[in-house]
This record gives structure tokens, C-alpha cells and sequence, in this order.
């Protein structure tokens, strides 16, 4: 009985670390400067992990990133991957 145990543990453990080969993601670039912005589009854009004008980031297409992208769209371009 604590053999069938030990290989479901086995099976969950490898099973939850793979990544989903489906996983969409999106290139983000940043083409407007920051002065005159907000503060607060400042830090989404760096949370975004943007840090100068032309700097390209790899995100995945998760709806947290969308939200971010919606306020700091007219600062960042969303290059076709």
C-alpha cells in the first residue's frame, strides 16, 4: 500500500514541474521616453522589465501582462513573435 503512494508523490512531482510547450508569449518594446509620464507608468514599465528606449523584453501572454500593456500602451510596442 505505501508503494502505490510513493508513485502517485512520484508522478505529481514530475508532472507539475514541466512547462506547457503551448505557452505563447509576447515581445515587448519600448519606443516612447519616460519623461513626462506618471510615476506610476514608470514602475509598470520597469516591472516589465524594460529599462531603456529600443530595449526588446520576452514575456508570456499571461492576463497580468495584457493589464500592464493596456496602461502603458502608448509607450510600449508589441512586436509579432
Amino acid at each position: 500500500m505505501t508503494t502505490k503512494k510513493t508513485t502517485v508523490e512520484k508522478t505529481k512531482r514530475t508532472t507539475t514541474g514541466k512547462k506547457s510547450k503551448k505557452a505563447s508569449g509576447l515581445k515587448l518594446k519600448l519606443v516612447r521616453s519616460l519623461i513626462g509620464s506618471t510615476k506610476r507608468q514608470r514602475q509598470t514599465v520597469q516591472s516589465l522589465g524594460l529599462r531603456r528606449i529600443r530595449h526588446t523584453v520576452e514575456r508570456q501572454d499571461t492576463p497580468e501582462i495584457r493589464g500592464m500593456l493596456t496602461k502603458v500602451a502608448h509607450l510600449v510596442q508589441v512586436i509579432a513573435k
